[in-house]
This record gives structure tokens, C-alpha cells and sequence, in this order.
């Protein structure tokens, strides 16, 4: 019965050219995933679908960023300076929109697809940035960050599934670090684009004007980019996941993808998933897996230490806007790094220094908090050990759990358990940035940060028992090795 399945799965131009072939014959066709030509797909096939997928990350980065340096224009022109219970509001009204987007975000790219997810994505976003930019009062404003947050919350899950399903095995991890990257350059670009506000009255509404450019592009130019073959394949359009592997891979390896998606497929029932499922059986492990991954980055302090980063640098005498370009630095620099090693040394050795890196980076910040002169070499030491942080938070912490989750979920699982992954990131994220500072003022930067080094080990031990190396693999071959009997 599987085998007659897995007929009916084969293109009609295949059938038609095997008529004499017995069950047999087709099933070792079909299971056999080594390819006649050989060698790696041409990176080049698939690279500008990535590119297009990536300035998701960038808009996510921007959008992150770019009430930094505007807010105190934004709150004296609408009205609510001082306040500052509505100037954090303004700050992280996205985060409250991220988490609805990202909890819809399966549904979303597992219903319409991947490709119309991204421009679904956009929507929001150009919207949004158009009411902030014309925002007379605060509620417009909320409003317009709101909007901008859900397209935010649904941009990146879908952009890791995408890049993870369209990249070839040899530089998935590559690929995959171009989301990282992305979104330093939107964190920098934010921080630049906003350098005249204090010099030009109502720049602030150019800061969010400019946002709808990327976002309009993301739209128009996803609507040339290939459709995940996975995803066609799961909807039962064969002949369309052919015709996209052969845009994204060249037609010599079209026969070797299709067969290894043939043979995940035999045992899966092709059945919707439900959220509930996640939780137990077979699939328990792997989410498991990716959502401690995300809970423990957090836990790791990053966006704390973004949070107390200017004070560093200014008891150390450099100016807040020479920091942020400082710690920019460090996590584009971080980042291309990433890059560089994702396919040679993989991701769980990445992840494994990171967490190491950072744990050692925030020792040397309790340390160097037990001293408080100005002009001391330990305030020298205490930035030192910032800058090591987010460099080492870039090198595997930061991209590697966005690449590695889409890898080892199942096809048939890969969207709802990145979308609950991610909601888990932005849950843990917004309660630290609740708690840090009345932590900080209750503990003291001492017992704070060596919490966070804590956390930093128990992450690294967590990865070195519960995650497998995926680099070189295809998507079939890690999920074959990482399920669970029910």
C-alpha cells in the first residue's frame, strides 16, 4: 500500500517513462537519494531567492532599532514627554505585536505558503510605518508600531523555513547566517538614518517613512522567487516542486531532491498538524530541543547588556553614539564570522563556543564591577568583556538556533514548531527586559551578571547532551536520525 502511495507521488512524466517498472524497481528509484551526477548544487541558483528572503531580517532589524535614537523628538511632538510609562510603550509596543504575528505565523506559511507569507508579512509593515510616520497623537503611533510588530513577528520564522528548505545541504548554514547579518545591517541602518534627528525638526517621520521602501521591495520581489518545494510537495503539487528544485538546484539534482522527499514521505500521513501534538510523542524531543534553545539565548542577558551598555560606555568616557556603533561593530563582525565557519566547523560547535564565550565574557563583567573609579582600567576591563559578549553572542548564539530549529523539524511539523519556538523568544524576552532593571537595582550588577554567566553554561551543557550536528546533511537525512519511536 505504501508503495502504491509513493507511485501516485511520483510527476506523470516520470511514470510515463518508467511503464515496465515493477514495485520494486520504483521503490529502490525512489528511496535512493544518491544523485547520478554527483557533486553539490551551484550555490548561485539559489542565492537571490535567499537575498530577497533576507530583507525580512533586515526590516526586522530596523524596526527593532529605529525609536532609539528619535524618541525623545517623537514624545516632545506628539506630546507625551516625560511620560515615561508611554515612552516605553512607543518602544515596545512591537514586542506585543511580534507575538501575535509569530503565533500565526505556522498557520500563515503552512496555509498560503512561504512565498505569500513574506508579502503577507510586508503588508503590516508598510502600513504600520505609514501611521507612525503620520502619527499627530500617541495612540497613532502605538498603533502604527503595533502593526509593525506582527509583520515583524511573522517575517522571521517564515524566513528560516524558507532559507532552510530552498538552500542546498553544502551551504545551508551560509544561508542561513545571512539572516543574522541581515539584521545587524537593519540595527545599523536604524542607527545611521537616525544621527540628524536632534539637528532637523520631524525627521523622526523619515526615520519610519523610509521602512516602506524594503518592505515594498520584499512584496514586488518575492513575487519573482521560487515557492518552497517542500511546501509544494506537502500540498501535493509535484510537477510545481520539480519545476522549483530545478530553479533553485539545476535540473541534474531535480531526481535526487524529489526522491528524498519521496522517501520522508512514505511514513507520513500528510495529515494537518495541531498545536497539541507538539507537546508529546514522537516530535516531543525535537521541539523540546528548539524551544529551550530560544528560552536560554534569552536567559543568556544579550538583550540586558544592550539595556546597560550605554551606562558602561559612558562611565568609561565614550560618547553613547560611538557605543552603539562599537557594539554594532562587534555583531556585524560576529555575524560574518558565523558565516564563514557555519559550514566547516557547524553549528554545534558554534553554538558551543558562543555559549562558552559569553559565560566567560560576563565573569569578567561581575568581576569588573567590584570597581567603581573613574578612569579605572577595570571600567576598560568592564567594556572589553561587553564588546566579547556580543561578538560571541553573533559567532553562534544569535544565528545558529534560527537555522538549526528548521533542520532538525520534521517537514510535516516545521512551521507551528517554529512559530512556537519563536513565540517562546519573544515571551522570554520581553519578562527579561520587564525584570532587568528591578533585578539590577535588588542584586546588583555583580550577582546579575553572574546569573547570566550561569545561564550561558547551563547552555552550553544543554547543547552539548541534547543537539546533533546537521552541517552537510539533507533535511531527510536529519529528521530520519532524530525521531523518536511513538
Amino acid at each position: 500500500m505504501r508503495l502504491n502511495s509513493v507511485y501516485k507521488r511520483m510527476s506523470s512524466r516520470e511514470r510515463a517513462s518508467t511503464p515496465d517498472m515493477g514495485e520494486d524497481d520504483i521503490s529502490e528509484k525512489l528511496l535512493d537519494p544518491a544523485d547520478q551526477d554527483g557533486g553539490n548544487p551551484s550555490w548561485k541558483h539559489s542565492l537571490p531567492h535567499v537575498c530577497v528572503a533576507t530583507m525580512s531580517s533586515f526590516l526586522f532589524g530596523y524596526h527593532l532599532g529605529v525609536v532609539n535614537e528619535p524618541l525623545e523628538s517623537i514624545s516632545t511632538d506628539l506630546g507625551f514627554s516625560g511620560n515615561t510609562l508611554a515612552e516605553g510603550l512607543v518602544v515596545s509596543m512591537c514586542l506585543g505585536g511580534a507575538l501575535i504575528g509569530c503565533l500565526f505565523s505556522g498557520w500563515i506559511s503552512d496555509g498560503i505558503g512561504r512565498r505569500k507569507a513574506f508579502q503577507l508579512s510586508a503588508l503590516p509593515m508598510i502600513i504600520g510605518a505609514s501611521l507612525s510616520a503620520s502619527a499627530t497623537r500617541l495612540a497613532g503611533m502605538l498603533l502604527g508600531r503595533f502593526l509593525v510588530g506582527t509583520g515583524m513577528g511573522l517575517g522571521p520564522p517564515v524566513a528560516s523555513l524558507y532559507i532552510t528548505e530552498v538552500s542546498p545541504s553544502s551551504v545551508r548554514g551560509t544561508y542561513g547566517s545571512f539572516i543574522q547579518i541581515a539584521t545587524c545591517l537593519g540595527l545599523v541602518a536604524s542607527l545611521f538614518i537616525g544621527i540628524p534627528v536632534k539637528e532637523y525638526v520631524g525627521w523622526w517621520r523619515m526615520c519610519f517613512g523610509v521602512s516602506i521602501i524594503p518592505a515594498a521591495l520584499l512584496a514586488l520581489c518575492m513575487q519573482f522567487c521560487a515557492e518552497s518545494p517542500h511546501w509544494l510537495y506537502k500540498r501535493g503539487k509535484f510537477g510545481e516542486s520539480e519545476a522549483e528544485f530545478e530553479r533553485l538546484l539545476g535540473g541534474q539534482h531535480v531526481k535526487s531532491a524529489m526522491a528524498e522527499l519521496s522517501r520522508l514521505d512514505r511514513g507520513d500521513e500528510g495529515e494537518t498538524v495541531k498545536y497539541s501534538e507538539l507537546f508529546h510523542g514522537r516530535h516531543f524531543r525535537v521541539v523540546f530541543i528548539g524551544t529551550m534553545l530560544f528560552a536560554l539565548q534569552q536567559l543568556s542577558g544579550i538583550n540586558a547588556v544592550f539595556y546597560f551598555s550605554s551606562a558602561v560606555f559612558k562611565s568609561a568616557g565614550v560618547a553613547s553614539d560611538n557605543a552603539n556603533i562599537c557594539v554594532g561593530f562587534a555583531n556585524l563582525s560576529g555575524s560574518i564570522v558565523a558565516m564563514l565557519l557555519m559550514d566547516k566547523l557547524g553549528r554545534r560547535v558554534l553554538l558551543l563556543g558562543s555559549f562558552l564565550g559569553m559565560a566567560a565574557a560576563m565573569v569578567l563583567q561581575a568581576v569588573a564591577t567590584n570597581f567603581h573609579q573613574e578612569g579605572s582600567w577595570h571600567v576598560y576591563l568592564s567594556v572589553c568583556g561587553m564588546l566579547l559578549f556580543v561578538l560571541t553572542f553573533a559567532l553562534g548564539a544569535g544565528p545558529v538556533p534560527g537555522l538549526l530549529l528548521p533542520e532538525i523539524f520534521p517537514s510535516r511539523i516545521r512551521a507551528k514548531a517554529m512559530a512556537l519556538c519563536m513565540s517562546v523568544h519573544w515571551v522570554v524576552n520581553f519578562f527579561v527586559g520587564l525584570f532587568f532593571l528591578r533585578l539590577l537595582e535588588q542584586l546588583g550588577a555583580k550577582i546579575l551578571y553572574s546569573i547570566f554567566a550561569s545561564f550561558c553554561l547551563m547552555a552550553a551543557l544543554f547543547v552539548a547532551k541534547n543537539v546533533v550536528e546537521t552541517k552537510g546533511k539533507s533535511l531527510q537525512e536529519i529528521e530520519i536520525s532524530l525521531l523518536s519511536p511513538v
